[in-house]
C-alpha cells in the first residue's frame, strides 16, 4: 500500500513539474509577443488551456491520494499544498493570457523598449521555476529565496510605473501613446501578480515542509 502511495506522490511531482513548465512557457510566449518578437499569442492561449487541464488532472490525482490512501501528516501536507499550488499556477496561466491579449493593442509603438518590462518577465519566470523546484526537492532554502525575491519584482513594478509617469509627463502625446502607457501599466501589474502567485506557491512549499504557513 505504501509503495503505491509513494508512486502516486512521485507522479504528483512529475505533473507539477509539467504544469510549472507550461506556466514558464506561457509567460515566455507572452513576454516575447509584448517585445515584438513574433505574435505568439496563440501559443500563450494554448499553454493556458493545457494549464487548465493539468489543474483538473492534478486535482483528481490529489483526491485519489486523500481518499484511497492513508497519508501520514507530512504526506497530507504535501498533497494539500499541491492543491493550493495548482490554483496559483492556473491564475498564472490566466494572467499570461491577459498580457498576450493586451500586447495585440500595443505592438509597433516600441514603448516597451523604454521600460523594465523585460526584467519583470524574466524575474517572474525565475520565481515560478524556483518555486516548483523547491517543492519537488523539498528545499526550504529555495522556497524562502523565492519569497524574498518578490521584493525585486515589486521594485521593478515601481520602476516601470515611474517610467510610464515620466513618458506621460513629457508633454504633448497622441491618444494611441497615452492608451499604450495605460496598457503597459496593466501588463506590469499582471507580471507583479504572477510574482505574487509564485510567492504563494513557495509559501505552501514551506508549509509542506515545516507544517507552518506564514504569509508574506
Amino acid at each position: 500500500m505504501r509503495n503505491r502511495f509513494d508512486e502516486q506522490l512521485e507522479q504528483l511531482n512529475v505533473e507539477l513539474i509539467r504544469m510549472g513548465a507550461l506556466c514558464e512557457d506561457a509567460i515566455s510566449y507572452a513576454s516575447r509577443t509584448l517585445m515584438g518578437e513574433g505574435n505568439l499569442a496563440e501559443e500563450v492561449y494554448k499553454a493556458d488551456h493545457e494549464i487548465d487541464q493539468k489543474e483538473r488532472d492534478i486535482e483528481s490525482l490529489c483526491m485519489r491520494l486523500l481518499l484511497k490512501q492513508q497519508p501520514v501528516a507530512r504526506d497530507l501536507r504535501q498533497v494539500s499544498s499541491a492543491l493550493k499550488m495548482i490554483s496559483d499556477m492556473e491564475r498564472i496561466g490566466d494572467q499570461a493570457s491577459d498580457i498576450a491579449e493586451i500586447s495585440s493593442f500595443i505592438l509597433g509603438n516600441n514603448i516597451e523598449s523604454r521600460l523594465h518590462i523585460r526584467d519583470m518577465a524574466e524575474a517572474t519566470i525565475q520565481m515560478v521555476t524556483k518555486s516548483i523546484d523547491s517543492f519537488v526537492k523539498k528545499d526550504l532554502k529555495i522556497a524562502r529565496e523565492v519569497i524574498a525575491y518578490d521584493d525585486v519584482v515589486d521594485g521593478l513594478f515601481g520602476r516601470v510605473k515611474d517610467e510610464l509617469i515620466g513618458i506621460l509627463s513629457q508633454g504633448e502625446m497622441d491618444n494611441a501613446m497615452s492608451e499604450a502607457c495605460v496598457d503597459m501599466l496593466m501588463v506590469a501589474k499582471y507580471f507583479e501578480r504572477i510574482g505574487d502567485h509564485a510567492t504563494n506557491i513557495a509559501e505552501w512549499v514551506e508549509y509542506s515542509i515545516t507544517g507552518v504557513h506564514v504569509e508574506s
